[in-house]
């Protein structure tokens, strides 16, 4: 098995996994150092997913079956701005890598968002209408159309807010971003029209190695079970971790004059998931609980 972007907060995950069972054979790619505190047990390679030729020579090297694609830009206001740069790694990068699994018999597992849907009528199934409102939400949409025209074998995961813990995170998460701020006593704007499934890493990283194991096929709507308003979602944050929920200031999204503008209301039904994946996630108390057990470890 294969990992894009393994210095991610989902790639760091998957590498847990794979160290957790034997009968894995894990090569894991980023780009940079690799910066898991376990070194052992699996194959570390720098590599940047936009060069094919470098893409193709791994591929021929280690021979994966599968090939977990977790690598891609998603802060939403930076591909809204630096859209050219947003093309080359949600689309390009993702054709060049559709292509080689094609050729070379290899299931690709590609995580993509709820940004792809506009969300006017959420919670969405696997086979509602696409309808991105930014450029982050068309170029995954477009990736997603890119494999299923490629012809691999391919199981698209569409996620939702990932949160959770990882080693020398280059980008934090709505929880932890909420925790660290509210326990400085800073006061912190967030949405009121806004609502979403926050997703725990290691659930979202289950879900891709079941689709691994499982030889899934087709589109799956991977997310957390709990539907909130992201302030709620910050409330119960500030409640879990008895801080001051006066700090929280519930603001409209229009009000942010924010480059990309975000779906109002997401969330997924999860149904197909939960039968073909045997996936169960945590609720989100319980995955703030497995969060809280990490930062004190």
């Amino acid at each position: 098995m294969l990992v894009t972007g393994s210095n991610g907060l989902l790639g760091q995950k998957l590498i847990d996994l794979a160290l957790a069972q034997s009968d894995i054979s894990l090569m894991a790619t980023s780009s940079g150092s690799n910066r898991h505190p376990i070194k052992a047990g699996y194959t570390y390679q720098e590599l940047d997913v936009c060069d094919t030729a470098a893409l193709r020579a791994a591929i021929l090297q280690h021979q994966p079956q599968a090939i977990i694609h977790t690598a891609a830009m998603t802060n939403v206001d930076a591909c809204e701005s630096n859209q050219e740069a947003c093309e080359k790694l949600n689309v390009t990068a993702v054709i060049s890598l559709a292509t080689l699994c094609q050729e070379f018999n290899i299931q690709l597992v590609h995580l993509s968002t709820d940004f792809i849907f506009d969300g006017a009528d959420g919670p969405y199934t696997e086979d509602a209408s696409p309808n991105p409102l930014s450029f982050y939400g068309q170029s995954k949409w477009k990736a997603e159309q890119a494999i299923v025209s490629s012809g691999c074998t391919y199981a698209i995961l569409r996620t939702i807010i990932v949160y959770g813990v990882a080693a020398e995170m280059s980008r934090s998460n709505i929880v932890l971003w909420a925790k660290n701020a509210l326990e400085k006593g800073e006061t912190i704007s967030v949405v009121n029209d806004q609502w979403r499934m926050p997703t725990l890493a290691e659930d979202l990283a289950a879900a891709c190695l079941a689709a691994v194991q499982k030889e899934a096929q087709g589109v799956f709507h991977v997310s957390g079970k709990d539907f909130m308003n992201m302030v709620e979602l910050v409330q119960q944050v500030a409640d879990f971790w008895n801080l001051d929920k006066t700090l929280i200031r519930p603001i409209t999204s229009s009000s942010l004059n924010q480059e990309a503008k975000r779906p109002p209301k997401t969330g997924f039904v999860l149904a197909k998931a939960i039968a073909q994946l045997n996936y169960q996630p945590h609720s989100f108390v319980e995955g703030l609980a497995l969060v809280d057990a990490q930062l004190k470890a």
